[in-house]
């Protein structure tokens, strides 16, 4: 039986939806692009499959696209050649959303009085195909917030899939059943022109917050970014080859984890990985590794159970814990007061 990485069972949980109250590149990529854009490719035809165990929730179901009254657009412009407009779907009792052809950037702002003054931008995965925006997006930020650091959720533009849901589900199984198959490893100039949009929204994402750092009550020394899965990519391809970005620390959750050269300037680095992930999870610690190596901070958290995707999901593994031990972590680091 084959299980969708995002799946409920593989965490031995049902999701239980949170309510929403807000919805509200020159570094050397020589050693490292092969290893992030194979990375890519495994995502884009690993994280999208639909299950061929249906189960009630199992099922994409259109939905209208939410009210995002608090979103602001990035300025980076439609995504180029973009036939399909954007298009939102639920499953496994989630939000998903597709076909993203403008990005925006949507705040959640702590209460003023426990604004710590450090910012985080939430990049949600989804393999470049969609957005897990409730799992890996609001919930995440909206759990931010509450320990007073500002998060904002980043709605980067997606690859193009086609419009029709059942064609679209069709086209990801295929995805699915072809996942054995070694996936091409380009050179560092394909592998900039891959990411050149989404590396273009989180750059974006950035001087966004730096502007309004001020109006926001942000420490603009202060931002960094944490992604999931595809997101984690996007996360750490910005912190090396995201010229202007400059993220003051970083998390890579489920993300690939292969060696890369480190930049002089590499922020701190948190890693959360289950070790029944079966993307990634067999690919050695070389960006742990890499870190470590370089002297820059770096702590990794290897999960016993927890599969991949699990994001804010309830569930009974271990892997839940991730959220806390990021929290301690930031606090470690200064991003959270003391008094939280």
């Amino acid at each position: 039986m084959k299980i969708h990485p995002h799946h409920p069972a593989r965490y031995g949980q049902t999701f239980i939806r949170r309510p929403l109250t807000r919805l509200s590149v020159t570094a050397s990529l020589r050693r490292n692009a092969r290893g992030l854009m194979s990375a890519l490719l495994c995502v884009t035809s690993c994280l999208l499959a639909v299950p061929t165990h249906a189960q009630p929730n199992d099922a994409m179901t259109v939905i209208a696209t939410p009210a995002q009254p608090e979103a602001i657009e990035l300025g980076t412009g439609p995504l180029p050649d973009a036939k399909h407009k954007e298009a939102w779907h639920s499953q496994y009792g989630s939000q998903f959303a597709r076909n993203v052809t403008v990005a925006t950037l949507t705040p959640f702002l702590p209460d003023p009085a426990n604004a710590s003054g450090a910012a985080v931008i939430v990049a949600p995965g989804g393999g470049f195909r969609t957005l897990s925006m409730e799992n890996e997006g609001w919930g995440v930020a909206e759990a931010l917030a509450e320990q007073g650091i500002a998060a904002f959720v980043l709605k980067y533009r997606l690859n193009q899939t086609p419009a029709d849901m059942a064609d679209f589900a069709r086209a990801m199984e295929e995805m699915f059943s072809n996942t054995g198959r070694r996936p091409p490893r380009p050179e560092p100039a394909q592998m900039k022109q891959q990411l050149a949009p989404q590396l273009e929204d989180a750059t974006a994402a950035f001087a966004l917050i730096r502007r309004r750092a001020d109006e926001w009550n942000i420490d603009s020394d202060r931002v960094g970014m944490i992604g999931f899965s595809a997101g984690a990519m996007l996360t750490m391809a910005t912190t090396l080859v995201g010229e202007d970005a400059k993220p003051a620390f970083i998390a890579n959750i489920y993300g690939p984890i292969t060696s890369v050269e480190v930049p002089q300037d590499a922020p701190p680095l948190f890693v959360a990985l289950a070790a029944d992930d079966p993307f990634f999870a067999n690919s050695q610690f070389g960006l742990i590794e890499s870190w470590h190596t370089a002297k820059k901070p770096v702590e990794f958290h290897f999960y016993e159970q927890g599969g991949h995707g699990f994001g804010m999901y309830p569930k009974t593994t271990t892997s839940t814990g991730w959220f806390t031990a990021y929290v301690s972590w930031l606090r470690m680091h200064g991003m959270i007061n003391e008094s939280k």
